[in-house]
Protein backbone atom coordinates (compact mmCIF):
# COMPACT_ATOMS: atom_id res chain seq x y z
CA UNK A 1 0.00 0.00 0.00
CA UNK A 2 1.00 3.61 -0.39
CA UNK A 3 1.78 5.56 2.48
CA UNK A 4 -0.47 8.66 1.93
CA UNK A 5 2.27 11.61 3.30
CA UNK A 6 4.05 10.34 0.01
CA UNK A 7 1.94 9.94 -2.26
CA UNK A 8 0.23 12.60 -4.92
CA UNK A 9 -2.71 12.38 -7.42
CA UNK A 10 -2.05 12.15 -10.65
CA UNK A 11 -4.53 11.73 -14.00
CA UNK A 12 -4.58 9.38 -16.45
CA UNK A 13 -6.34 9.91 -20.30
CA UNK A 14 -7.08 6.34 -21.81
CA UNK A 15 -7.93 5.83 -25.23
CA UNK A 16 -8.34 3.69 -28.07
CA UNK A 17 -10.18 2.89 -31.21
CA UNK A 18 -8.78 -0.26 -32.77
CA UNK A 19 -9.56 -3.81 -32.29
CA UNK A 20 -11.86 -3.82 -28.85
CA UNK A 21 -11.13 -0.45 -27.34
CA UNK A 22 -13.67 -1.19 -24.59
CA UNK A 23 -11.46 -4.11 -23.60
CA UNK A 24 -8.01 -1.94 -24.29
CA UNK A 25 -9.31 0.58 -21.72
CA UNK A 26 -10.25 -2.27 -19.15
CA UNK A 27 -7.28 -4.22 -19.88
CA UNK A 28 -5.19 -0.55 -19.49
CA UNK A 29 -6.90 0.29 -16.38
CA UNK A 30 -6.27 -3.36 -14.81
CA UNK A 31 -2.78 -3.08 -15.74
CA UNK A 32 -2.14 0.39 -14.01
CA UNK A 33 -3.30 -1.27 -10.81
CA UNK A 34 -1.30 -3.39 -10.71
CA UNK A 35 2.19 -1.04 -11.03
CA UNK A 36 3.92 -0.63 -7.68
CA UNK A 37 4.03 2.70 -6.31
CA UNK A 38 0.25 2.96 -7.95
CA UNK A 39 -3.31 2.96 -6.22
CA UNK A 40 -6.84 3.72 -8.65
CA UNK A 41 -8.55 6.33 -6.84
CA UNK A 42 -11.59 7.44 -9.53
CA UNK A 43 -12.11 5.88 -12.89
CA UNK A 44 -14.86 8.15 -14.84
CA UNK A 45 -17.30 6.56 -17.41
CA UNK A 46 -16.64 5.71 -20.85
CA UNK A 47 -17.23 8.29 -23.20
CA UNK A 48 -17.03 7.95 -27.37
CA UNK A 49 -15.75 10.47 -28.99
CA UNK A 50 -14.49 11.62 -32.94
CA UNK A 51 -11.24 11.29 -33.99
CA UNK A 52 -9.15 14.75 -33.81
CA UNK A 53 -6.84 15.15 -36.77
CA UNK A 54 -7.17 12.22 -39.11
CA UNK A 55 -10.39 11.78 -39.78
CA UNK A 56 -10.62 9.00 -41.30
CA UNK A 57 -10.54 6.37 -38.40
CA UNK A 58 -12.61 5.02 -36.03
CA UNK A 59 -14.76 6.75 -33.13
CA UNK A 60 -12.60 6.32 -29.97
CA UNK A 61 -13.65 5.03 -26.77
CA UNK A 62 -11.90 7.37 -23.84
CA UNK A 63 -12.07 7.66 -19.86
CA UNK A 64 -9.96 9.60 -17.23
CA UNK A 65 -8.49 7.45 -14.30
CA UNK A 66 -7.08 9.53 -10.56
CA UNK A 67 -4.33 7.28 -9.47
CA UNK A 68 -2.46 8.02 -6.08
CA UNK A 69 1.14 7.35 -6.64
CA UNK A 70 4.73 7.15 -5.08
CA UNK A 71 6.31 7.19 -8.19
CA UNK A 72 7.66 10.43 -9.91
CA UNK A 73 6.48 11.58 -12.62
CA UNK A 74 9.17 10.38 -15.29
CA UNK A 75 9.01 7.11 -13.69
CA UNK A 76 5.06 7.26 -13.98
CA UNK A 77 5.26 7.92 -17.99
CA UNK A 78 7.83 5.07 -18.46
CA UNK A 79 5.16 2.80 -16.83
CA UNK A 80 2.24 4.20 -18.79
CA UNK A 81 4.60 3.07 -22.26
CA UNK A 82 5.00 -0.40 -21.06
CA UNK A 83 1.86 -1.05 -20.84
CA UNK A 84 0.65 0.61 -24.22
CA UNK A 85 3.08 -1.46 -25.63
CA UNK A 86 2.59 -4.99 -23.52
CA UNK A 87 -1.03 -4.26 -25.11
CA UNK A 88 0.50 -4.45 -28.79
CA UNK A 89 0.56 -0.76 -29.70
CA UNK A 90 3.08 -0.02 -31.83
CA UNK A 91 4.50 3.85 -32.46
CA UNK A 92 4.67 4.13 -36.45
CA UNK A 93 4.85 8.24 -36.25
CA UNK A 94 1.47 9.17 -37.22
CA UNK A 95 0.46 11.56 -34.77
CA UNK A 96 -3.62 11.28 -34.13
CA UNK A 97 -3.75 7.90 -35.94
CA UNK A 98 -5.34 5.05 -35.22
CA UNK A 99 -4.24 3.03 -31.67
CA UNK A 100 -5.19 0.35 -30.01
CA UNK A 101 -4.65 2.08 -26.17
CA UNK A 102 -3.20 5.14 -25.65
CA UNK A 103 -2.40 6.51 -22.13
CA UNK A 104 -1.40 9.82 -21.57
CA UNK A 105 -0.18 11.38 -17.97
CA UNK A 106 -2.63 14.51 -18.08
CA UNK A 107 -1.96 15.98 -15.04
CA UNK A 108 0.53 15.19 -11.61
CA UNK A 109 -0.53 17.17 -8.88
CA UNK A 110 -0.44 20.84 -9.52
CA UNK A 111 3.20 20.19 -11.39
CA UNK A 112 4.35 21.88 -14.19
CA UNK A 113 6.77 20.72 -16.44
CA UNK A 114 8.30 20.76 -19.75
CA UNK A 115 11.20 18.09 -20.48
CA UNK A 116 12.23 16.13 -23.99
CA UNK A 117 9.80 13.55 -23.24
CA UNK A 118 6.74 14.93 -20.92
CA UNK A 119 4.97 18.11 -20.70
CA UNK A 120 2.35 18.87 -17.75
CA UNK A 121 0.20 19.62 -17.90
CA UNK A 122 -0.49 18.05 -20.70
CA UNK A 123 -0.22 20.23 -23.72
CA UNK A 124 -3.02 19.58 -25.28
CA UNK A 125 -5.87 18.62 -22.84
CA UNK A 126 -7.70 21.85 -22.57
CA UNK A 127 -8.92 21.56 -25.98
CA UNK A 128 -10.11 18.15 -25.68
CA UNK A 129 -13.40 17.51 -24.19
CA UNK A 130 -13.03 13.80 -24.30
CA UNK A 131 -10.36 14.80 -21.62
CA UNK A 132 -12.29 17.49 -19.80
CA UNK A 133 -15.52 15.96 -19.61
CA UNK A 134 -14.67 12.65 -18.06
CA UNK A 135 -12.54 14.25 -15.85
CA UNK A 136 -14.78 16.68 -14.57
CA UNK A 137 -17.05 13.75 -13.79
CA UNK A 138 -14.37 12.29 -11.47
CA UNK A 139 -13.69 15.94 -9.96
CA UNK A 140 -16.07 18.32 -9.65
CA UNK A 141 -14.60 22.14 -11.16
CA UNK A 142 -10.77 21.55 -9.82
CA UNK A 143 -8.43 23.76 -9.99
CA UNK A 144 -5.45 23.12 -11.90
CA UNK A 145 -1.99 24.27 -12.52
CA UNK A 146 -1.73 28.36 -13.62
CA UNK A 147 -5.20 28.69 -11.79
CA UNK A 148 -7.43 27.34 -14.47
CA UNK A 149 -10.30 26.06 -13.27
CA UNK A 150 -12.05 23.09 -14.81
CA UNK A 151 -15.97 24.10 -14.83
CA UNK A 152 -13.55 27.25 -17.40
CA UNK A 153 -12.09 25.14 -19.71
CA UNK A 154 -14.76 22.95 -19.99
CA UNK A 155 -16.64 26.10 -20.87
CA UNK A 156 -13.63 27.19 -23.57
CA UNK A 157 -13.58 24.05 -25.01
CA UNK A 158 -15.04 24.28 -28.80
CA UNK A 159 -14.76 20.50 -29.41
CA UNK A 160 -18.23 19.27 -28.94
CA UNK A 161 -18.32 15.82 -30.13
CA UNK A 162 -18.55 13.66 -27.03
CA UNK A 163 -21.32 11.11 -25.77
CA UNK A 164 -21.16 8.96 -22.43
CA UNK A 165 -21.29 5.47 -23.38
CA UNK A 166 -20.77 3.22 -20.58
CA UNK A 167 -18.51 2.24 -17.47
CA UNK A 168 -15.00 0.29 -16.73
CA UNK A 169 -14.56 -2.37 -13.89
CA UNK A 170 -12.83 -0.63 -10.80
CA UNK A 171 -11.78 -1.69 -7.55
CA UNK A 172 -10.08 0.35 -5.14
CA UNK A 173 -7.26 -0.81 -3.50
CA UNK A 174 -6.18 -3.13 -6.67
CA UNK A 175 -2.46 -2.78 -5.17
CA UNK A 176 -0.45 -5.43 -5.23
CA UNK A 177 3.00 -4.88 -3.55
Amino acid sequence: MIESDSSVSAWVGLGGNLGNPAAALQDALDALAHIIGVELAAVSSVYQSAPVGLSAQPDFLNAVARIDTSLEPGELLEQLLRIETEQGRVRLGERFGPRLIDLDLLLYNETVLQTEDLTLPHPRMFERRFVLEPLAEIEGDMGMAGGRRLCDCLRACSDQRLKKIGSLQFASHCQIS
